[in-house]
């Protein structure tokens, strides 16, 4: 396993989503290279949580990547649009953080191009994110963030000055972990998905540096 590998495993897989914020992910797609920071997650924690992909044991040919080493890309299809997960934890235990919401940094206009829009509806959610991004197929599933166009700096992090908790969203709240507090978010950044506008920071967008 490598270092950057390890990033990814060894700890509780909702303190991983939790250091992923302020970390910067950028994708070179044919058109050009867009990036932003992470600045909201989602962790899903395998078998036994009742949204997760893997929940119960189930395993498909469209979510093998879950079951891949630590730091693997698992894409799937919401509706028209494409999400990713950050898979989690040892190889063959199906564990993975959503990439929710980024606040660009880099192809800006490209990405306003791609979604049509402009300010923070731009990447303000798991699809926007993945149109922003120029993600148009699968085919990134299952490859390496270490070496695949799609990848995360794990060398630097911007700190978020407060980390906000909450249950996820879009999940069946009847489940057993329906409730369940895995969604992590830089407080009063704009860009989080749901992040009212009397309630975001506009001037620092929520970061302690």
């Amino acid at each position: 396993m490598s270092p950057y590998q390890a990033f990814f495993t060894n700890r509780p897989t909702e303190e991983i989503a939790k250091d992923l914020l302020g970390r910067e992910l950028s994708y070179q797609s044919p058109a050009g290279r867009v990036a932003g920071l992470i600045v909201e997650t989602e962790a899903y924690l395998g078998e036994q949580d009742s949204a997760s992909h893997a929940y119960n044991g189930r395993r498909t040919n469209y979510s093998e990547a879950l079951y891949g080493a630590p730091g693997t890309i698992y894409v799937y299809q919401i509706r028209a649009h494409y999400c990713f997960d950050v898979v989690v934890q040892d190889q063959e235990e199906p564990q993975g953080i959503l990439i929710r919401s980024l606040e660009p940094t880099e192809g800006l206009e490209l990405m306003e191009e791609r979604r049509h829009q402009v300010g923070v509806n731009l990447t303000n959610g798991p699809g926007k994110v993945g149109q922003a991004l120029g993600l148009v197929d699968r085919h990134l599933d299952g490859q390496p963030l270490e070496t695949a166009p799609l990848s995360i700096d794990l060398t630097k992090r911007r700190a978020p000055q407060s980390i906000g908790v909450s249950s996820r969203v879009g999940v069946n709240q009847r489940g057993s972990h329906g409730n369940a507090p895995l969604r992590f978010f830089v407080d009063h950044n704009p860009y989080v998905s749901k992040m009212l506008k009397r309630d975001s920071d506009l001037v620092n967008h929520g970061w302690g540096d």
